[in-house]
């Protein structure tokens, strides 16, 4: 009878503390593992040589892209000499350290939908962006290249004040992260190419009307001044890879690329055809984040 109830309470210890496990989800999970991590003073490389686990999974589990094992959880956190028992008791803790980190208070429901809403309109708004470049690409090349104009004035104008207020409604996608992040840089970088982009649009309308400068003087200003923002643009978003993982460094990367192709003016042209995948990750990112906010809701209304 001993042994039976000896292996029953084994059985009831191991299902409490799987269950304590379970309590502490992404990316809540990944931000306590990387700070316990580095209270240690160690690597992600020196970790995975005392748990046999590979740098890629430690990786992926820190930035919040997957949600590991019970098992695997147990070994990272036997490595770090960390008590299981304490992921129950200090869930709170981290809970509100993960709300210090997002700005808001995730009780405030009214706040986190309304960043929802405004992060979904974001991305649309950058897929209506993208989609109206392509367009928007064909009457710039027939007006500044081939010095003729395929389309009317009016289309023309509302062709450029419809990508313009698609464009404004994208980068407040990345203000807004800015603010939810605390990546101060983001918000500034995001709000100065917005506003830049708002002068060389009302350049590219009112010159239909009142007469253009030289066309290579112009197509230059901005192609340098766009690219150099851009590549601090990148840069800002590269920041945002301990809350977003590969998937901001990836388009940090290519917006470094893209805009300093641009910067060059002599590699400009490729620098608007990387923009196409640029875009792309952009938008994605915005949509991550946006879920991010959807589930964090969606949990504080199950609490």
């Amino acid at each position: 009878m001993k042994t039976s109830s000896s292996h029953s309470t084994a059985e009831n210890t191991t299902s409490t503390e799987s269950k304590n496990l379970k309590i502490m989800k992404q990316p809540a999970l990944g931000i306590k593992i990387s700070e316990l991590r580095k209270s240690k003073g160690l690597t992600q490389e020196e970790l995975v040589e005392q748990c046999n686990i590979s740098v890629r999974t430690i990786q992926r589990i820190e930035a919040g892209e997957v949600t590991p094992r019970s098992y695997t959880i147990k070994t990272i956190l036997s490595a770090l000499d960390y008590d299981l028992e304490d992921i129950q008791t200090r869930d709170s803790q981290v809970t509100k350290e993960f709300k210090k980190l997002f700005l808001l208070d995730i009780d405030d429901s009214k706040e986190a939908s309304f960043l929802n809403r405004q992060l979904t309109i974001s991305w649309i708004s950058g897929i209506i962006y993208f989609i109206l470049g392509f367009v928007e690409f064909a009457f710039d090349y027939a007006r500044y290249f081939d010095n003729s104009m395929i389309v009317s004035n009016a289309i023309y104008s509302i062709l450029k004040l419809t990508v313009l207020a698609s464009f404004i409604l994208f980068m407040r996608g990345f203000i807004l992260s800015g603010k939810i992040f605390k990546n101060y840089l983001l918000r500034i970088i995001a709000f100065i190419l917005t506003i830049m982009t708002i002068i060389f649009y009302s350049y590219d309308i009112i010159s239909i009307y009142l007469g253009e400068f030289d066309t290579m003087y112009i197509v230059g200003a901005h192609s340098v001044s766009i690219g150099i923002i851009g590549v601090l643009f990148g840069i800002s978003v590269i920041r945002l890879q301990n809350a977003l993982g590969m998937l901001a460094k990836t388009t940090g990367i290519f917006e470094i690329i893209a805009y300093g192709c641009m910067a060059t003016v002599l590699l400009g042209i490729l620098g608007y055809f990387l923009l196409t995948p640029t875009i792309i990750l952009e938008i994605i990112l915005l949509f991550r984040i946006s879920e991010m906010i959807k589930a964090k809701q969606e949990e504080t209304h199950l609490e």
